[in-house]
């Protein structure tokens, strides 16, 4: 094989005999180059050392000069924090819904004044003055047709009502009170209808043979009832927009008084505690 004139190493081959001048001229160069890091090398080592030196003897000469800033002294730091564990002699505070579940804790009064206080139920933007109210320990007297039966047959101790009118509409909302919370709930899953409204305070009997609208649930002892409708007589239909929005306030309201009855008991054992 035949690389051409002089072959892959330059003039005259591997074995000439002929000097490479460019090769020693490279050589020699690179020499220089070496020679010359190590004294830059060296300088530099040297500056460092030198450099040394004058900062400790900056620092040592320091020590006698009163005109210098010195250190400052720190505060010392400050004790840390000792961990705080919370007081497991304090007991929880008393839940309200344990006051309205349980009859031996739910002992205040119990009357229409206590459970209807205010003038007016209030609900949101919507406010209806309170007409009358009443109180039955025959929980049969406040009820029509099969509720009477139900409530009967669960026990109902008491039966407290409320009647609320205006604008034309008006709904009496009821309460029965009972010995346990499943007797309670045993007459919201009956579903009967049949609370009397209560009329009075300037409202004349309402929902009397005319369709109305009625409403049943329970919280903690008590089962709780509405029954709205129009004053001048005429049916609650889908309609009626306002007869319907009585009746669920008077829903939400039975249940907020109910809560509140709760609330005050617990308010009252914690301030007891305390």
């Amino acid at each position: 094989m035949s690389f051409g004139h002089g072959g892959p190493f330059g003039p005259g081959g591997p074995d000439s005999s002929t000097p490479d001048w460019a090769a020693l001229a490279d050589e020699s160069e690179a020499r220089g180059r070496r020679r010359r890091r190590l004294y830059i090398g060296g300088g530099v080592l040297a500056t460092v050392a030198v450099a040394g030196i004058v900062a400790t003897a900056v620092i040592s000469s320091n020590k006698g000069d009163t005109n210098l800033p010195r250190a400052q002294k720190l505060p010392d730091e400050p004790a840390a924090p000792k961990p705080s564990f919370s007081d497991v002699s304090v007991p929880p505070p008393p839940n309200p819904r344990d006051y309205i579940t349980d009859p031996r804790k739910d002992t205040a009064a119990l009357t229409p004044g206590t459970l209807f206080p205010e003038k007016s139920m209030v609900l949101g933007k919507n406010s209806y003055p309170r007409k009358t109210t009443a109180a039955t320990d025959d929980c049969t007297a406040a009820a029509h047709g099969p509720l009477g039966s139900v409530l009967r047959h669960n026990g109902c101790r008491k039966l407290l009502r409320a009647t609320y009118a205006k604008d034309g509409v008006a709904v009496t909302v009821g309460v029965a009170v009972f010995d346990s919370k499943a007797a309670a709930f045993k007459v919201k899953a009956a579903d009967k209808a049949g609370l009397a409204p209560l009329p009075g305070g300037g409202v004349g009997s309402f929902c009397q043979g005319a369709p109305c609208t009625m409403y049943t649930n329970a919280t903690g002892r008590y089962a709780y009832f509405t029954i709205a409708g129009n004053l001048d007589g005429s049916a609650v239909t889908n309609a009626s927009t306002k007869a319907l929005q009585i009746a669920r306030d008077g829903g939400q309201y039975a249940y907020h008084r109910i809560w509140q009855r709760g609330t005050d008991q617990a308010a009252k054992a914690a301030r007891a505690q305390s």
